[in-house]
């Protein structure tokens, strides 16, 4: 091979090696909370986003809660997870009564830290390092009068073996929420949101 042509095959693969470089590097931008963005059929947080909001409207206006006089008293027991993914369903608990706070109509027992209030309680009152007239009355916690659970279900589907470019997948979630007089143990309310997603991946790519 000779010199000019040594350079030009050298200068080509520095060429091919800045190209292939360009081409893997990694892009990011930053997208809005509240834009639908989906890469794949699975759960994200677009899916946790309208769960919330589908189901709070609701709460806020077909409930016993729409109609209460005073503003009542919920604990959340949580939102069972019975799909095959690992999702934290706390999330959506926590962002439903956020938005519950937030109408000013309700309150709501902090079950999570009950541990530490009882932790506090007994400090104030047994290490003999709390002033008397400053610790908390005991006996004064107010009781739930409702409770607020539900349960996420999913349901997956897959296109039967068969040639062909492309395979399809189908994801089906719903997630059932229900309120729970603690007086009269009767489910008072409940309703649900599904959410359905089918995606075509192909059989051979990146």
């Amino acid at each position: 091979m000779t010199n000019s042509g040594l350079k030009s095959t050298l200068f080509l693969a520095i060429l091919s090696a800045i190209a292939l470089t360009a081409g893997c590097t990694a892009t990011t931008r930053t997208v809005s909370p509240t834009e639908e963005l989906h890469y794949d059929e699975a759960y994200d947080f677009s899916d946790k986003k309208k769960i919330v909001d589908s189901l709070v409207q609701p709460l806020l206006e077909t409930s016993p809660l729409a109609s209460a006089a005073d503003r009542p008293v919920i604990i959340i027991y949580g939102i069972a997870n019975q799909t095959a993914e690992h999702i934290n369903t706390s999330g959506i608990s926590d962002d439903i009564r956020q938005a519950l706070i937030k109408a000013g109509r309700f309150r709501f027992i902090n079950e999570t830290q009950r541990d530490n209030i009882a932790n506090e309680t007994d400090y104030q009152y047994n290490s003999g390092a709390v002033a008397p007239e400053t610790r908390i009355e005991r006996a004064r916690q107010l009781g739930a009068r409702y409770i607020l659970s539900g349960t996420l279900r999913s349901i997956e589907k897959e296109e039967p073996k068969q040639v062909r470019l492309t395979k399809k997948s189908l994801k089906y979630y719903s997630l059932h929420l229900e309120l729970t007089d603690l007086k009269t143990s009767l489910i008072e309310w409940a309703d649900s949101v599904e959410i359905a997603r089918e995606a075509s991946k192909p059989i051979i790519g990146w």
